[in-house]
């Protein structure tokens, strides 16, 4: 599958921990809505990804993306210790 180098930059800064990378792949103005929060910015989403890093240890495996316009949507598997995870 071929994805953007952006998208494979957010991935590798995920699956590596790296939260100020990881914060770089946002604009200024970006939103994230997780756990029924929702993070606005670079910083709360700094804030954000290292706390659920520390806690979840997250590891995200791209199965597809595709792109519309200028839209893009990345369809991953997240798997690792957060609460409701996959189990086997």
């Amino acid at each position: 599958m071929e994805i953007p180098q952006l998208v494979a930059k957010f991935k590798e800064t995920q699956n590596t921990y790296d939260s100020e990378a990881y914060t770089e792949c946002f604009s200024k103005s970006a939103t994230v809505h997780d756990e029924g929060k929702v993070h606005t910015g670079k910083e709360e989403i700094r804030a954000w990804i290292e706390d659920a890093n520390e806690r979840y240890r997250s590891v995200m495996k791209p199965l597809q993306y595709g792109e519309s316009g200028s839209n893009g949507m990345l369809t991953a598997e997240v798997s690792d210790t957060f609460p409701g995870r996959p189990t086997c």
